[in-house]
């Protein structure tokens, strides 16, 4: 008892709170910021590995790629995610953003189609795959981290995942608007989109020092590593597992919309890149605000009627929103539209990972949220920038979109209102 009250003092101190705060949320900012660079560079690197007589079908190929390596997520859940319940949270956050440098490091150095022809778009796909990989357990086992050591605040302390997510956003929007308003074209695509993802690989050697000083959690340490955390995920708590599915997807969708935006007003709107990368960037930084101030609220009030009220907005306006951008194609539109979007995301996203946390039991809590959240990702998320620009194809409307937005917020509102029933949340 003595080992696990040793473990849980000094996370209570103002410094210690922080330093557990970095530990857990730096290795989900290196993963989102490296997803954003990838899809805010989308119509660049489309150029550089994927080049095509049609530009659409090079941005369409782009996306599946990048849609494509969110398949490795629920793989990497599978093996990262029973690896955080068998040997622990710690163990499994040091592996994580060990894998996840190697990935971005991979897309730093990535020769282009001009220089190795075929083997180029191969390379990057095999980085993709490695990348998601590598982040299937990242989720899970940074909010099991946050939650564990600090059960007293876990809505305010595991908010700071998505808090993180926006900080990355903001300065990977933040390079966008730099890159793109001081380079030309030709630089931009021959080095300059380089340059972001050089600054990601900094952060992993860092992440990987604090993470390696930091304690396990007391909660592990109380309960001893579970044996077949999979199978008793799978065999016993499988409606806990398709529930968090569904209600993760509003939060997922609602990112990678978000993570498009620059793309649509480029490709769609027909303004200029920096204006879609500035109204990017200012979303970004209203979430890395917002999402810890909504994290102090639902320790107060419970996750749950926040994200039914989130995710009703959703559905209700996301359809406007996207008529009043068609309507008045201008960077202060723009801005509005991602900001009230960025918004609700917050609103709904601040909520989410200490529900998820109080959904598993201790036993299967990474790999419950891992799997649940990496399959969530890649079929509502890491494909969004994909069916948007496929539904916009199809129907030949801009507004189409908000149709996958609209969808995905009435399947999370169910599956929140089956939880809350069902398991008094």
């Amino acid at each position: 008892m003595s080992a696990t009250t040793g473990a849980t003092r000094p996370e209570h101190g103002a410094a210690a709170a922080t330093r557990l705060i970095i530990a857990s949320s730096l290795g989900n900012a290196l993963e989102f910021f490296e997803i954003l660079v990838y899809g805010y560079f989308a119509v660049t690197i489309a150029k550089v590995f994927f080049p095509a007589a049609d530009e659409a079908v090079s941005i369409l190929v782009t996306f599946g790629t990048f849609g494509a390596s969110f398949l490795a997520r629920p793989v990497g859940a599978i093996f990262l995610g029973a690896y955080g319940d068998r040997k622990g949270r710690k163990r499994a956050l040091t592996l994580s953003i060990v894998l996840m440098t190697i990935g971005t490091g991979l897309m730093t150095v990535m020769p282009s189609y001009g220089s190795i022809g075929l083997l180029a778009p191969v390379l990057v796909i095999a980085a993709r795959l490695l990348q998601g990989f590598s982040v299937g357990g990242e989720f899970g086992s940074s909010t099991a981290f946050l939650v564990e050591h600090r059960p007293d605040r876990p809505g305010y302390f595991a908010s700071w995942q998505w808090s993180s997510q926006g900080l990355a956003a903001l300065i990977a929007t933040g390079f966008g608007v730099l890159l793109t308003t001081t380079m030309s074209a030709a630089d931009l695509q021959a080095w300059g989109w380089r340059i972001p993802f050089a600054f990601g690989l900094l952060i992993g050697p860092v992440g990987y020092y604090i993470r390696s000083h930091m304690a396990e959690t007391p909660e592990f340490l109380d309960a001893g590593a579970a044996p077949a955390p999979l199978r008793d995920l799978v065999v016993d708590q499988s409606d806990r597992l398709l529930l968090t599915i569904g209600a993760v997807a509003a939060s997922t969708s609602s990112q990678y919309i978000l993570l498009y935006m620059p793309t649509y007003a480029i490709t769609e709107l027909g303004l200029p890149q920096s204006i879609g990368f500035t109204a990017a960037m200012v979303a970004a930084a209203l979430q890395t605000l917002l999402v810890p101030m909504v994290g102090l609220w639902v320790d107060r009030v419970g996750q749950t009627r926040v994200m039914i009220g989130a995710a009703s907005l959703f559905f209700l306006t996301s359809y406007p929103a996207f008529m009043l951008l068609d309507a008045h194609a201008s960077l202060a539109v723009l801005m509005l539209m991602v900001c009230w979007i960025s918004l609700l995301k917050s609103l709904f996203s601040g909520a989410l990972p200490s529900l998820m946390a109080k959904i598993f039991p201790v036993a299967t809590r990474v790999s419950g949220m891992s799997l649940s959240y990496n399959i969530a990702v890649p079929i509502f998320g890491g494909f969004a920038p994909f069916f948007a620009q496929s539904l916009i194809a199809i129907t030949g409307t801009k507004l189409a979109p908000s149709y996958y937005m609209m969808a995905t917020a009435l399947l999370s509102l169910a599956a929140v209102i089956v939880l809350r029933r069902r398991y008094r949340l």
